[in-house]
């Protein structure tokens, strides 16, 4: 007990007494004071007294997929600085593979009476994945969010990077360069974001059945796109539009392992634009989303939930923008 006051102090910059009174619940103790005590009672990780728990903390989940795609610590960056400006804790949950999973992580929140979460990447956006644990937020009327596409019949409020235009701007730029037989890595056959991207190609492109072996689908990891882009580079693809700069990245290892140049043989077009795409070999010409924009307008769009307003579960799109750089070039022969 002694040990959790004196943590529950230094977190919340308050001295003991004052943790000891508002656990008791005793008069004497602004309100700010004992918001600031049982955030940091929750934060780490300690139960609420009974009497306490029907109270939300102002503690809110951001749950993420991984770490390792700097596009998630980018986002997650925005999404933490925006909570803390309007008096918000955030939590950060991040996924390793056979660690925490997306169910477990919701079940903890919950524990934690957070008043909110905001999702990235998560199950929601793969059509065949469980989606029971968010099913268990709308029965508990907790505010979420979900960052980039959904499925649409959990009804939750979405932020997303318009795909369609995405691929618009991928497109045209390799037509431009003179390539004609453009091809895909997406995610894997579920994943709703790519799927959009798959859709815009079809109608950008006027595809139909006969280009399907211009896609190839992969997990978000650069040796899954490394086996998928060698498959399209040996059918004689000469620019290749990703899913994510991950994935292009590992398309240019497939291209070198088959002895192709990039961009003299093989041009690569990315997606999100995350941190150190200027310095790889070659720099990475992307597609970015606005990660700062989306990010303060999901936690716009939580705590106007939070605070009772209601939303609506309207989907906002935010135009992403082709940044030209070194891995895109004219195709071969022009």
């Amino acid at each position: 007990m002694t040990k959790r006051l004196t943590e529950v102090a230094k977190k919340a910059g308050v001295s003991e007494a004052t943790v000891s009174r508002v656990l008791n619940g005793r008069d004497g103790v602004s309100e700010a004071t004992r918001t600031a005590v049982l955030t940091a009672l929750d934060v780490l990780g300690y139960e609420r007294p009974t009497k306490l728990r029907g109270e939300r903390a102002r503690l809110v989940g951001l749950v993420l997929p991984e770490l390792q795609n700097p596009i998630f610590p980018a986002l997650a960056e925005v999404v933490t600085g925006t909570l803390a400006q309007r008096g918000y804790t955030p939590a950060l949950c991040a996924r390793t593979i056979g660690g925490v999973s997306e169910m477990d992580y919701v079940e903890m929140l919950l524990d934690h009476q957070v008043s909110g979460v905001i999702f990235a990447g998560g199950s929601y956006a793969l059509a065949d994945a469980r989606h029971d644990h968010y099913r268990r937020l709308t029965d508990r009327g907790l505010p979420v969010v979900l960052v980039n596409a959904g499925v649409d019949e959990l009804g939750f409020p979405r932020v997303s990077t318009d795909d369609a235009v995405a691929v618009e701007q991928a497109y045209g730029h390799l037509r431009s360069l003179g390539h004609e037989r453009i091809g895909m890595v997406l995610g894997p056959e579920g994943h709703v974001p790519s799927r959009r991207k798959l859709d815009a190609m079809i109608q950008v492109a006027g595809w139909d059945e006969g280009d399907v072996e211009c896609v190839e689908r992969s997990s978000f990891s650069m040796e899954g796109a490394r086996v998928a882009a060698t498959k399209l580079v040996e059918r004689g693809v000469t620019g290749i539009i990703c899913a994510s700069d991950v994935l292009a990245l590992g398309t240019i290892r497939a291209a070198r392992r088959l002895g192709r140049s990039v961009p003299a043989d093989v041009s690569v077009v990315g997606f999100d634009d995350s941190a150190f795409m200027t310095c790889t070999d070659p720099p990475l010409t992307t597609v970015r989303q606005p990660i700062e924009t989306m990010g303060q307008a999901a936690v716009d769009l939580l705590v106007t939930q939070i605070e009772g307003a209601g939303v609506l579960q309207d989907e906002l799109l935010f135009e992403p923008e082709l940044v030209v750089r070194g891995s895109t070039a004219p195709a071969p022969g022009r």
